[in-house]
């Protein structure tokens, strides 16, 4: 495997649905810092989007809009390596050599398979059912040593790590192949819920767009919605998740947009009432996005300039997963080109 003076953290994520607040306070505000410590590569994961049916110009588009908010948001081009999937072939050739290292009850396991399933009834399809392995395959071709990753993808970090950890045995008697991936946990309190089910994670893909804080929704959506969202019976704020997750979820929204402690919220606001304090995380929520809103109009502007970034990421990017596929290429015995 290549050297590198940092370990490597990597994180790729789906140009599907609208990206949230959750996505910017619970992931990319914390990825910020990291590339003084790590070697750090952020993807958008287009081949994982078809594993269900996608307009072409609606895909294109998302993803002009990602990149665009994580040039926004404050990620460095020159500091952090962004790039698209399919910019970089070695992640479908070495997804076909991981398939024929996974087994097929591994798979079968997997409860997001299901879940999609029974959501796309009409297009199971094969990739549907190994989309673990391509997952597997881009986090292995890096070497990376972290992986962020939440409640819905600890099942296929598991699986990345069996895998590989069964071709180093086959193949790495002598130095491992891979990497074998260890999951890198949020800070506590960054976890994210939507307005109207605070039991769950707020999705950048929900059906109800109520449940959901876009980055790029306006002010005035912003702060409709935070007002509406559910709270609890009483008007006591007080952090509790199991007693009242929709005033605890808020106070999370408020402690990680105004980088102040749920301490101090819970201080500041008892006797105050629902009312003031939704004013006051409505407050915090359009302070904190409109820089981004603003610096995201400049970037997606220009479109030439958007594709300078992912061509230089993307060859950033195969120089290291190249690097990777050979190892794979000679450990398995094919002939060099």
């Amino acid at each position: 495997m290549s050297a590198s003076p940092k370990p490597v953290v990597l994180s790729g994520i789906q140009p599907s649905g609208h990206l949230t607040l959750g996505n910017y306070l619970g992931a990319i505000k914390n990825w910020l810092p990291l590339h003084a410590s790590h070697d750090c590569y952020y993807m958008l994961v287009d081949l994982h989007a078809v594993t269900v049916r996608q307009d072409p110009a609606e895909l294109r588009e998302r993803c002009y809009e990602f990149i665009s908010l994580y040039l926004a948001c404050g990620l460095d081009p020159a500091k952090n390596v962004l790039f698209v999937q399919s910019h970089v072939p070695a992640h479908a050739r070495l997804a076909w050599v991981l398939n024929c290292y996974t087994q097929f009850g591994e798979l079968s396991r997997m409860t997001q398979f299901k879940d999609k399933s029974a959501k796309h009834v009409d297009n199971i399809n094969a990739g549907l059912f190994s989309y673990p392995v391509l997952m597997a395959a881009d986090i292995l071709l890096y070497q990376a040593n972290a992986v962020p990753v939440g409640d819905d993808q600890k099942q296929h970090l598991e699986l990345t790590r069996d895998v590989a950890i069964r071709f180093n045995n086959v193949h790495g008697a002598d130095k491992p192949v891979f990497t074998v991936p260890e999951p890198m946990i949020p800070p506590v309190g960054a976890r994210i819920m939507g307005l109207q089910e605070p039991t769950k994670k707020m999705s950048k893909s929900d059906d109800a767009p109520t449940n959901a804080l876009y980055l790029l929704d306006p002010p005035d959506t912003l702060v409709r919605k935070i007002k509406r969202a559910v709270t609890d019976l009483g008007s006591e704020v007080r952090f509790d998740v199991a007693e009242k997750p929709g005033v605890s979820n808020l106070m999370s929204i408020l402690a990680a947009a105004s980088n102040r402690s749920i301490e101090s919220i819970a201080q500041e606001y008892d006797g105050q009432g629902y009312g003031k304090f939704k004013q006051a995380v409505a407050d915090a929520v359009v302070a904190t996005l409109e820089p981004v809103q603003a610096r995201y109009r400049e970037v997606r502007d220009d479109t030439e300039g958007l594709r300078r970034v992912l061509r230089d990421g993307a060859e950033r990017a195969s120089a290291r997963a190249d690097a990777t596929l050979q190892r794979v290429h000679d450990a398995l015995g094919f002939i060099p080109a």
